[in-house]
């Protein structure tokens, strides 16, 4: 608080029986009301707008993941269907395997409108515990360690958050321990 702002509580209510308030005195004390009074309605503007920023990133946050638990759920058809392509592949059926391979490349459209990016790493790319999740460690001469020496299932991410981590099996140094 400023000097001027105790100025009202240091002038009397009435100085005599007879007389006025100081002309000077009143303006003193009625200009420290006047800056307390706007310092309270900067102080309340300021809560206000930090209500509305954080309402505003609350509802962002629930329109961007309100579908994940259905973005789950459509994570799994997609394993399925790729398993399908997979077994479809080993025993040819010409239009089974089309029309499976047709029907994940629309899931895959799907995911992509509704924020879901596939998490897929390439073969020699470094591990990133961010984004994987090592299921074995294997010894590699080809690749350094840390590596993706194969996905046994890929990860996928929503608007940036992390649904499922791609599961992975990772490079170490030929004698290295742990597996």
């Amino acid at each position: 608080m400023n000097e001027t702002s105790h100025a009202e509580d240091s002038v009397p209510a009435d100085t005599s029986a007879a007389g006025p308030l100081d002309p000077a005195a009143a303006l003193a004390a009625a200009e420290a009301r006047a800056l307390q009074y706007r310092d309270s309605h900067l102080r309340a503007l300021a809560e206000l707008d930090n209500f509305r920023k954080r309402s505003e990133r609350e509802i962002e946050n629930a329109r961007k993941f309100a579908i994940e638990r259905f973005a789950q759920e459509l994570v799994t058809v997609g394993d399925a269907l790729e398993a399908g392509i997979n077994a479809g592949a080993a025993n040819p059926g010409p239009a089974l395997l089309e029309g499976a391979q047709a029907t994940l490349r629309q899931l895959y459209r799907a995911f992509e409108k509704a924020g879901i990016k596939v998490i897929d790493p390439a073969v020699g790319s470094p591990f990133d515990p961010q984004w994987h999740e090592a299921m074995v460690a294997q010894d590699s001469r080809e690749f350094p360690a840390n590596s993706v020496l194969s996905v046994i299932q890929k990860g996928y991410s929503l608007n940036g958050r992390l649904l499922r981590a791609a599961r992975v099996i990772v490079s170490k140094a030929p004698g290295e321990g742990g597996n």
